[in-house]
């Protein structure tokens, strides 16, 4: 019976090992053809709505740039009226006309003129919100992607895992009921498989999360199997930190965005320090006068056809409102001065955090990558002692355990190497090159 049982081990031990050199890389899942992450990158840009919404706000401002603009363009305006007069003809709009044409164009008006240029630069910052959108659109679909890898390796990784347990457990319940091992080294047995199981439906739950978000971002139909690969994103050599900071203060849009909106305020503020200067229109006018009115009787010569064409001139003598204007102007001037600093501190701290985090991530990922290879020479290691008989079976399993947790490890590690580096490629202005 001692022959037989330990017979049984040895096969169910070597079938064990059979699983176990299987490549752990390549996750055992449902055949669907393979997702590249430039691809769904791609895809999730196209279908976004937050960027359709975020391009329809660039539309706006241009569209209002554009309003604010054409008060700088001719303006013609035609009317026609009939009026009973009594006495000197006249009406709230000047004397009644049977038919009048008149032309209005603003020449000269510091303060639209500022208006103007400051409507310009704020849609110049509605393309810089589109373009942070697209590039948080590609950030969320990366990372959900890449995430999504890291899931399905370790669901492939337990599975295997769950399977060598069960296989233990088994030889453990055996190996009990033949006196060579105590009831406690059966439970023990049972909870590890149990503890995998966990993690497997854990797993299982997040995977299924993940896909449906990634489907949601990506416009896929809900039943269409896809596979991804973890090693899609290529690692970035190391960047100094000056360097960092360097391409962030140049290609960072949101201090782009605070620059724009610091060069509308000061548009602002010189139009209207502009108001004290007068304005200039060119004016013109026609009017076709009826006899009806009795110009005749107030006029020495009444002539039917009236034209006028000239230049409106206002000069400011005192405008209290001005003086208010220039006062407000020069406040969110100095506000926007402020902003855009505090703004660019915060660019060049968050560069050179990324850059600690990205050397910290691949130190960790290193460290993780050296001890599954330490893990994995065990085995090794174990299993010849093993099949000479100078191991027994709590050492393999032991060192089997160990290398799975390693395997887990150096996931966790590489899929936050991945996520500090799509920081650092977001926080420098690389990120939409690297995932086009």
């Amino acid at each position: 019976m001692r022959l037989r049982g330990i017979a049984l081990l040895a096969a169910l031990i070597f079938a064990g090992a059979a699983d176990a050199q299987a490549p752990p890389g390549v996750p055992r899942a449902a055949a669907g053809e393979v997702l590249p992450l430039k691809h769904a990158v791609a895809l999730a840009v196209q279908n976004s709505r937050e960027l359709a919404l975020a391009r329809m706000r660039q539309t706006v401002a241009e569209k209002s740039a554009g309003v604010t603009r054409s008060l700088f363009h001719p303006h013609l305006y035609t009317g026609s009226g009939a009026a009973y007069t009594s006495g000197f003809p006249q009406t709230p709009s000047g004397p009644p006309t049977l038919f009048n044409l008149s032309y209005v164009q603003t020449v000269f008006n510091l303060p639209l003129r500022g208006q103007v240029r400051a409507s310009e630069e704020r849609s110049k910052k509605e393309r810089l919100d589109v373009q942070n959108t697209e590039e948080a659109v590609m950030l969320t679909a990366a990372a959900t992607y890449l995430e999504l890898a890291k899931v399905r390796h370790a669901l492939a990784l337990l599975r295997v895992e769950r399977a060598g347990a069960q296989r233990i457990a088994d030889v453990t319940r055996l190996r009990a009921g033949e006196g060579l091992e105590l009831a406690i080294e059966v439970t023990r047995a049972q909870l590890t498989v149990a503890r995998i199981e966990q993690r497997i439906i854990q797993h299982e739950t997040r995977e299924e999360g993940l896909a449906a978000q990634l489907r949601e971002l990506t416009g896929l139909p809900p039943d269409r199997a896809f596979d991804v690969s973890a090693d899609e994103l290529v690692p970035l050599a190391s960047l100094p930190a000056g360097e960092a900071v360097t391409q962030a203060l140049a290609a960072n849009t949101d201090l782009k965005a605070a620059e724009h909106e610091r060069q509308a305020r000061d548009f602002r503020l010189r139009g209207e320090k502009g108001g004290y200067w007068p304005t200039l229109d060119l004016v013109g006018y026609y009017g076709l006068y009826t006899r009806a009115n009795n110009f005749a009787d107030f006029y020495t010569k009444f002539e039917r056809h009236g034209v006028t064409i000239g230049v409106s001139a206002k000069i400011p003598i005192f405008s209290s409102r001005t003086r208010s204007q220039v006062a407000l102007a020069q406040a969110d001037l100095s506000a926007a001065e402020l902003e855009l600093k505090h703004k660019r501190a915060q660019v060049e701290a968050a560069a050179r955090q990324q850059v600690r985090a990205g050397r910290e991530a691949d130190a960790t990922r290193e460290v993780a990558r050296l001890e599954l290879q330490l893990a994995q020479e065990n085995v090794r290691l174990v299993q010849s002692q093993f099949d000479e008989g100078r191991a027994g079976l709590r050492e393999l399993e032991k060192a089997r355990l160990d290398e799975s947790e390693r395997w887990m490890q150096f996931i966790e590690a590489r899929f936050a190497q991945q996520k500090t580096q799509l920081e650092l490629l977001r926080v420098t202005g690389q990120l939409a090159a690297a995932l086009r």
